[in-house]
Parts: structure tokens; sequence; C-alpha cells
């Protein structure tokens, strides 16, 4: 079996076509992670007067389970495709900002224009690290 150029060539774009969905599946995923996560790190307090430290704390663990099976899903789908670095940094910007939704939106506190500008700044951040590896993914 020969391995011309042209076939490498066409070997390199089908592999590169078939993984064009976890540019945006596996960005997902870590947000859907990220979003569990807040959740089950402040959901409880909503509830503090109504809930024991047991309680509170059964209902965080029921929230993180199926939360690290997807964010460990993600993780290892997106390998490959984008770096470890790329990953992780992703995933504390976004987990950063769903702490800020779930402290506005469950627990009712503000969220100020410098809160606001703060995680504008953190997105912005996440789009340097991810297009700092013009290939987009690890060797």
């Amino acid at each position: 079996m020969s391995s011309s150029p042209d076939h490498l060539q066409d070997t390199l774009h089908r592999t590169q076509r078939g993984t064009q969905w976890l540019y945006f599946t596996v960005p997902t995923m870590l947000l859907f992670s990220s979003a569990i996560m807040a959740t089950a790190w402040l959901g409880h307090l909503r509830y503090k007067e109504d809930m024991t430290f047991w309680m509170a704390t059964l209902f965080a663990w029921l929230l993180v389970l199926p939360e690290y099976a997807l964010n460990i899903l993600a993780l290892r789908l997106g390998y490959k495709t984008f770096t470890g670095g790329q990953m992780g940094a992703f995933r504390l910007c976004t987990g950063v900002v769903c702490i800020a939704f779930v402290s506005h939106y469950v627990l009712g506190e503000q969220l100020t224009l410098q809160k606001m500008l703060g995680f504008a700044v953190m997105a912005f951040s996440m789009i340097l690290i991810t297009r700092s590896d013009k290939r987009g993914g690890a060797e």
C-alpha cells in the first residue's frame, strides 16, 4: 500500500472533518458541567434555613456525580482536538461565569457592571488561550 502525498492529505482532511463536531460539543459539555457544579456549590444556600448540613451535602453530591462524569467525558473526547490547557482554561472561565449567574439568579445577589466587565475580560482571555495554538490541537 502506497502512502502518496495525495493519499495522506485526503486521510488528514477526512480526519479533521470527522472531528469538527467536537469544536462545538466539547465546549458545550464543559459549559453544562460548569453550570451543574456552580449549582452544586451555591444552590443549597438558597435553602440554608430549610436544609440541614447533611441534606445540603447530599444535594450537592447528587449534582456533582453526573457533573463529574460529563466533565471527564468532555475532556476525553476533546483531547487532541483541544489541548489540556485550552480545555482547563475554558472550564475555569465558564465556571466563574456560571458562579456569577447562579449567585444572581438563584441567590438574588447583585450582578454589577464591574463584575460583568470582569467576566468580559475572562471571556477575552479564553479567546486568546484557545486561539494561541494555530493548529487547534495537541501534538
